[in-house]
């Protein structure tokens, strides 16, 4: 079949503007042609490039209009589905006129272009999904009115802090009182499970590969400025991966937790670190599963294993990182629980809490009864759809997971029904503070149930301005080209974040956090305690969401 006339067959491939997630607006008589916004563009969505103009004219005192044709310099969009623009407007950063920017087009068709090479697309960052989730629909509706100077939010003293690990009823702790002092009756033969003080409020896995180094370190450096300065005991989950060896054998190790998971990437240097290591780790996590990409393992893909990165993992460059979607030689959750929980316990003498993560799904019920029969256990962390990920299935991050909030809440009910729900920490991630609402979303969650909040893409967004959202903005993360130099291990992207600034919006986050999460609880009535399981705080406008929650509905 021949073709149209004036259409070739190769052009007649291509892509129009309208397939275009992001279209880039130009003002030609703004551009000076310094060329720096094709030269910082991540993908190479914008090049320069020349036309041919005919421009018409009308000179001298008798003007006789003519016309000529002359050569300009413009600045171009590519029409390729492989460098379409992300919207991520690092262009009109740099820009010193504002003559370029990136504008959403909302009838786009990217995705039917982006399944090319017999594999799915893969993209960074959070599900895309601009809609108000369930957290902020959430309203504090019971307010205490009481005017007690001591819950005024702005005044009274109470220390926003929560518990990680195994906590025993009273009656099963083996103390006894000895001239007015409580010691442990070795007698008694009973163990102790360990239990940490930290604020309710954590940073979530994210590996020393999936952030970059000055990303990593300003998170690490913030860390340590909040537990040693400040006084908020702040903890931060290493990720799968690893940790930075000399960070291993410092006095700072007890302020992160150490996540191992099914590739046991980093674990040998953990290994060899342990007879050097002059604190315990606050914990250690276990991953099975996130709620990125529920049923998957965790995936470094090949453009981030630089040097710096195969050292710690013990790893050739340049090779894709995949961890399986589960632990090898454990085909349960009851083997792992029996297994993989006993055998840390054990390699740091019974001194350091131990806890799954899993992916918001059906099943975290199941997880979370395995558990409470365990007495090594120490907490169960679920990660709900909302979560973000360094690289995954486009598929996998729009339809696969669980909400949060319900899933929480059906866990923590049915600790309720065993008598449990003071014993056994839950600690929910994933979309928290997704529009920007931190503290309520947090409180929130811990009036559902949960003992802890872990936050990832929050805190990439707040110390680092990275520039994700849920319109499939940007979300480079696991291509290493991260124009923020968040995501990436290429020194040319990387150096351009300051960790030292990192650190300090870490510590503002946090600090700012504590206020709010005073503001919330003091009306409440609560100057002692967190209200964990306190739903009857909490008031929604949706019927079926209050019924499924077990929460007020107000309108």
């Amino acid at each position: 079949m021949e073709p149209a006339a004036g259409i070739t067959l190769d052009n007649n491939h291509k892509l129009s503007l309208k397939e275009l997630p992001y279209l880039i607006r130009w003002r030609d008589d703004r551009c000076k042609r310094c060329g720096r916004c094709t030269a910082v563009c991540p993908v190479k969505a914008i090049e320069p490039g020349v036309r041919v103009q005919r421009v018409t004219f009308s000179e001298g005192p008798v003007p006789k209009p003519g016309s000529q044709r002359r050569v300009v310099h413009v600045v171009e969009q590519v029409l390729d589905a492989a460098r379409n623009c992300v919207g991520c407007a690092t262009c009109s950063l740099v820009c010193p006129n504002e003559a370029i920017e990136p504008e959403l087009n909302p009838n786009n068709k990217i995705l039917h272009y982006k399944n090319t090479g017999g594999d799915g697309y893969k993209r960074g960052g959070r599900r895309n999904d601009p809609s108000i989730s369930v957290l902020d629909r959430l309203k504090f509706t019971r307010i205490s009115m009481l005017t007690d100077p001591a819950l005024d939010a702005g005044r009274h003293e109470f220390r926003v802090r929560s518990l990680l690990g195994r906590i025993l009823p009273p009656e099963e702790l083996p103390l006894k009182a000895v001239d007015g002092r409580l010691i442990v009756d070795s007698r008694a033969g009973r163990f102790i499970p360990p239990v940490r003080e930290i604020f309710p409020i954590m940073i979530g896995s994210m590996s020393v590969g999936a952030l970059s180094p000055p990303m990593w370190e300003g998170l690490a450096m913030g860390i340590a400025y909040l537990n040693e300065v400040e006084g908020l005991p702040v903890v931060m989950a290493s990720g799968e991966g690893g940790m930075p060896p000399r960070l291993l054998r410092s006095r700072y190790l007890k302020y992160f937790i150490i996540q191992i998971a099914s590739g046991y990437f980093g674990w040998d240097e953990i290994v060899r670190a342990l007879p050097h290591m002059v604190e315990d780790p606050a914990a250690i996590e276990i991953k099975y599963g996130q709620g990125a990409k529920p049923g998957d393992g965790g995936l470094l893909m090949a453009q981030k294993v630089l040097k710096l990165i195969s050292g710690i993992r013990g790893v050739p460059q340049f090779v894709d990182l995949a961890s399986p979607p589960t632990h090898q030689t454990k085909y349960s959750i009851e083997e792992a629980v029996a297994k993989m929980i006993q055998s840390m316990s054990m390699a740091w003498g019974f001194r350091v809490p131990v806890y799954p993560k899993i992916s918001g799904t059906k099943t975290a019920r199941a997880v979370l009864n395995n558990l409470a029969r365990n007495p090594f256990a120490a907490a169960l962390s679920i990660d709900g759809e909302d979560g973000g990920t360094g690289a995954a299935y486009n598929v996998s991050l729009d339809k696969m997971g669980h909400p949060i909030a319900s899933n929480l809440r059906e866990c923590y009910l049915d600790l309720v029904r065993q008598g449990k729900q003071n014993e056994l920490p839950l600690i929910a991630a994933g979309g928290v503070g997704k529009r920007g609402n931190l503290a309520a979303n947090a409180a929130a969650l811990i009036m559902l149930g949960a003992s802890v909040v872990s936050i990832g893409k929050y805190i990439m967004q707040s110390a680092a301005n990275c520039f994700g959202d849920e319109h499939n903005r940007c979300n480079l993360c696991n291509t290493g080209k991260c124009p923020r130099g968040i995501t990436t291990q290429d020194p040319k992207l990387y150096r351009r974040l300051d960790a030292d600034i990192v650190a300090m919006r870490t510590v503002e986050v946090f600090k700012s956090a504590n206020t709010e999460l005073k503001k919330i609880f003091a009306p409440m009535g609560r100057s002692t305690e967190l209200p964990i399981g306190m739903s009857d705080g909490l008031s929604i406008d949706d019927k079926a969401m209050a019924e499924r929650l077990g929460i007020s509905y107000a309108c």
